[in-house]
This record gives C-alpha cells, sequence and structure tokens, in this order.
C-alpha cells in the first residue's frame, strides 16, 4: 500500500537549478576556474562536501588545491542576491490534494537554510519531513538521504513513490529500492532512464501523481 511521496526539491518542486548554476559558476569564477551549467546539473542532488570534489576535477583542478567553506560561502552569497523564489505551475495545489492522501516529504542536497526557507515560503505546513544536505553524511547517490526519510516518516521502502529530475536521485532512489519517478526539467529524457517511470513534465508528472491508485500496483 502507498504511505508516501518523497520529493527532490531544486528542479521539482522549484524551478531554481538555474540559479544554483549560475551562483556556482560565480564562486568557481572567484577561484580561478570555470565549470559549465551540464557539469553542475551532472551532479546535481549532491551536497558540497561529495559533489565540490566532482566539480573542481571538472575544472581540472585537484580538490585539495581549494578551501571548500570559501567556494561554498561564495556561492550561498550570490544564490541569495539573484534567487528568484519560483515554484512549479500548479504545484502547490497538486500537493494540497496529495496531503490528504498520503505522508509527504522533501529530500534535497542543498543546505539546511536554503531548503527549509525555500519549503516555509512556498509549501508551509505541507511536508510532514524534510531532509536536507546538512542533515546525512552520504548524500546522493548514496541511498542514505532517502533510508532517512523513510525511517522519519516509519513507513517502509515498498511504501514510498520518489519524484526526482536529476540523474543521481535516481540512483540514489534506485539503491534505496524505492520506486522513482523521473521527470526530466533540465535533462534529456533518456539520462533519467534508471526511473522506473519517466515523465515528459510537469504537468504530465502531477497528473500520475493524483492518479497514484489507477496507475501503479504496489507491494503489500
Amino acid at each position: 500500500m502507498l504511505k508516501a511521496l518523497i520529493f527532490d526539491m531544486d528542479g521539482v518542486l522549484v524551478d531554481s537549478m538555474p540559479f544554483h548554476a549560475a551562483a556556482w559558476k560565480k564562486a568557481f569564477l572567484d577561484m580561478g576556474m570555470k565549470i559549465k551549467d551540464e557539469d553542475i546539473y551532472a551532479i546535481e542532488g549532491s551536497n558540497p562536501k561529495n559533489g565540490l570534489p566532482l566539480l573542481i576535477r571538472k575544472a581540472s583542478k585537484e580538490p585539495d588545491e581549494y578551501d571548500f567553506e570559501i567556494i561554498t560561502s561564495i556561492y550561498r552569497q550570490e544564490f541569495e542576491r539573484i534567487f528568484e523564489l519560483k515554484a512549479f505551475e500548479g504545484m502547490g495545489e497538486c500537493l494540497e490534494l496529495l496531503k490528504t492522501r498520503f505522508l509527504l516529504s522533501v529530500v534535497s542536497g542543498s543546505d539546511h537554510l536554503i531548503v527549509h526557507s525555500i519549503v516555509d515560503q512556498l509549501f508551509p505546513g505541507i511536508f510532514d519531513i524534510v531532509v536536507t544536505g546538512d542533515d546525512v553524511m552520504n548524500s546522493k547517490p548514496d541511498p542514505d538521504p532517502f533510508l532517512k526519510a523513510v525511517k522519519l516518516l516509519k513507513v517502509r521502502p515498498e511504501e514510498c513513490i520518489i519524484v526526482e529530475n536529476a540523474i543521481l536521485g535516481v540512483e540514489a532512489a534506485k539503491k534505496a529500492e524505492i520506486y522513482c519517478i523521473g521527470v526530466p526539467t533540465y535533462l534529456k529524457p533518456s539520462q533519467l532512464d534508471r526511473a522506473d517511470l519517466v515523465v515528459s513534465d510537469h504537468k504530465k508528472l502531477m497528473e500520475h501523481l493524483l492518479n497514484l491508485e489507477s496507475i501503479l500496483k504496489f507491494r503489500a
């Protein structure tokens, strides 16, 4: 029986990844490095501790040569300066309806302050559990963030669905052995082909979510 829905935040609930990408690019440029949008989207879902080494290597540099705290501080300042808060159209209303039927959780690789600020402003009182990149040692693609949400929701993995838009997020969902719906917000659909179901856009995503009992069968 399906009991809980677990959502990634950036790119699923909020159209925020272009701002994250711009902020990371500014931070890297200030440190004398260049990275591309596609490099950032490829590691979406990881926290800075795990994601920064990958990005620094993409810039053909060695992670040990850089202070992660300085890079992250520049990123946060720039993100706060440029970010325009915007939920995907219809998502708030969709979540209100889903809340009457399921437990709801956010699992994001972004830091605690950013995640809670966005959730509190756009979706107050909607989510039962919020797990951020600061709440786990191992970020996506490790299953730990999703398994922590499952534990806090007091449900079993087979009683959940994860909604993800990121490659690492889908990988983490599969490692956690949880059914995953992929929405290719900033990627090609083929890049999320490990998901159990890939929908074309947010309109289709919300249609599926509001009709879950009629389109999916879950293990008891």
